[in-house]
């Protein structure tokens, strides 16, 4: 086949295509029976799993409610009564000036970013090309190959303090920060995967006042924060400015299978997304809407993020860090960055005479999957710079006899 520029660069594959296709064949091979610490799928909460099944129940045993989700069309920006529950919750948890026209439905984040990255970066009507920075790496993998154009992307490195003899955090490092007028948006997640960083508020009213002073929207992914599913662990506040522009994910909150995503921001940034949905998709799906809807309407979604989903993945975060402690050794040359959100510890392997990848190929061996650290940083040359070389994300989400066993298996391969 004679495939277009785009059709060639949308299925030419990509890093994290390669890796969840040898992921998929190591589960298949066989071998030891592998500790899945890699994927980034939400753990299976029971207490939110029987509330899945009751609102099925409620769906499927009421003919109008099952009608309108299953045979009705939504309009393109999404459910009329969602889109307003969900300004609502905003307006009244944090104050937030929204109303309906700020917000647009996507089937899920991955879609979102792919709009708005296209949105705002590319080449402009005045043939100058426009840039999405990402200011402190590493960032999202999902990131890195949804751009439509080349060179689209650009990033930061961050400025790293230690905090402890095994223990470190990232931070925006602002005396390289200086969007030039090639950049025109900046994103962040908040918090962080792969990190588990958490950007403290004051840098994040500094980085929202430069993106005020460029004229720039300031995108802000919450895929694993506020105000669901709140898997934050230190203490932040949302931000938001007449410049934010917030996605919000129903996937961490345990509803990954629907792909249901918020867009909130600027009104005319809102109608673009829904633009671009009846565009690419003529409708989003209503499955998500309406299992969540009723919840967010309610407030029961801010009850369940606090008191069920946060502290379920906290005590598993605890459980990880504790059996890092017991499993590696004191001596060897690693740091695990400050986990303050998301459900990933974030290893670094400082100085290791083996890539993260090829510590991830030894792993894999010996039956455990995670993520090489490398995938984690783009948008600048590999110029050399070693610790995107010496990093691992494992996942904490899994059962916890399976961390525990991975984690003492990953101790002893570093120390090899």
């Amino acid at each position: 086949m004679n495939l277009s520029k785009l059709g060639t660069l949308l299925s030419g594959g990509s890093g994290i295509e390669q890796l969840m296709d040898d992921l998929g064949h190591a589960l298949a091979a066989s071998g030891p029976s592998p500790h899945m610490l890699g994927g980034g799928n939400p753990a299976h909460i029971p207490e939110m799993e029987k509330i899945w099944a009751g609102r099925m129940r409620e769906i499927t045993d009421d003919p109008a409610s099952l009608r309108r989700t299953l045979a009705i069309y939504d309009p393109p920006r999404g459910n009329p009564g969602v889109l307003s529950a969900m300004a609502a919750l905003l307006q009244s948890e944090y104050g937030w000036p929204v109303g309906p026209e700020n917000i647009a439905v996507t089937p899920g984040g991955q879609t979102a970013f792919f709009f708005l990255f296209n949105l705002f970066g590319g080449r402009r009507p005045d043939g100058t090309p426009g840039k999405i920075l990402f200011p402190l790496m590493p960032e999202y993998i999902g990131y890195a190959n949804q751009a439509l154009e080349p060179d689209m992307f650009t990033s930061l490195r961050p400025a790293i303090e230690r905090t402890g003899s095994h223990s470190f955090k990232y931070h925006l490092d602002f005396t390289r920060l200086n969007p030039g007028p090639e950049v025109a948006a900046m994103c962040v997640s908040r918090p962080t995967n792969p990190s588990g960083n958490l950007i403290p508020d004051a840098e994040m009213q500094r980085l929202a006042e430069i993106a005020e002073q460029r004229g720039i929207p300031l995108i802000i992914d919450n895929a694993y924060g506020w105000p669901f599913p709140g898997i934050v662990f230190g203490d932040a506040k949302p931000l938001w400015t007449d410049r934010t522009v917030h996605v919000m994910s129903l996937s961490k909150f345990g509803l990954p299978g629907t792909r249901t995503a918020f867009v909130v921001g600027p009104p005319e940034v809102a109608a673009a997304i829904s633009s671009m949905m009846a565009v690419t998709g003529l409708a989003n799906g209503n499955f998500g809407q309406a299992i969540a809807g009723p919840l967010i309407e309610s407030g029961e979604v801010l009850r369940l993020s606090r008191d069920v989903i946060r502290p379920y993945y906290q005590r598993k975060r605890d459980a990880a860090l504790e059996a890092v402690a017991e499993f590696f050794p004191d001596s060897l040359p690693y740091a695990l960055h400050r986990s303050e959100g998301a459900m990933f510890l974030w290893i670094w392997i400082e100085n290791s005479r083996r890539s993260s990848r090829e510590l991830y190929e030894a792993l894999k061996t010996r039956g455990v999957l995670v993520v090489p650290g490398e995938y984690f940083f783009f948008g600048e040359p590999d110029d050399g710079w070693k610790h995107r070389h010496e990093c691992l994300r494992v996942s904490f989400a899994m059962g916890e006899d399976d961390v525990r066993a991975g984690l003492k298996i990953i101790g002893k391969e570093i120390a090899r």
